[in-house]
This record gives C-alpha cells, structure tokens and sequence, in this order.
C-alpha cells in the first residue's frame, strides 16, 4: 500500500472557489477514477493557502494505470483547465506505511 499525498499552493483569497468547484465539478470524476480517498485538508497554520488530499493505492504501477485512465478522460481535462486560473504551485509524495502504521 502506499498514499499520494498532493499539495496545491493556492492564490490566496480563493481557497474557498477551488474547493467549490472541485466539489461541484471535481470530486465524484476523481474518485471514481482514483478510488480510495483518504482525505481533504486546508492548512490552518503557516501556508494557509494550500490544500492537501491524500488518495490509497495498491502499489505504484495501480497509482499510474488509474492516475492515466483519469488524465485520459475528456471530463478530467475540462475540470483541470476550470481549476488551473487559481493554482500556484503542486508538489506531490508517494509515501509508505511503517510496518507499525494503523493504516497499511
């Protein structure tokens, strides 16, 4: 098992609009391509503009067919190019569970 944690630096003052619209627009296409989601967060202290969204796979070569498979669909693309006006910065780890994790 390992997660994708994702980090979008976003312009400040419009946290709220991109999440909006990843709920309107976004969410239900990513997850039926992604599966697992782990979780949404908005940061409280330091960068308090950014988001982060953990997503659970299998291993990597399941990360990569499903992550191809929705950057593949015509709605994904149309989705990204409503959200890219109010992304700064995206940084993206692969992490893996210790053997003594609660999640593995």
């Amino acid at each position: 098992m390992i997660l994708d944690e994702r980090t979008y630096a976003i312009k400040p003052a419009h946290v709220r609009d991109y999440l909006d619209l990843y709920v309107r627009e976004g969410m239900e296409l990513q997850v039926s391509h992604l599966g697992h989601l782990i979780g949404w967060f908005t940061t409280d202290t330091g960068v308090v503009n950014e988001v982060v969204h953990m997503w659970r796979f299998e291993d990597a070569g399941d990360r990569e067919r499903r992550r191809a498979a929705m950057e593949a669909d015509p709605r994904w693309q149309e989705f990204r190019a409503k959200a890219a006006p109010y992304v700064l910065e995206m940084r993206s780890r692969i992490l893996r569970p210790t053997a003594f994790s609660p999640l593995r």
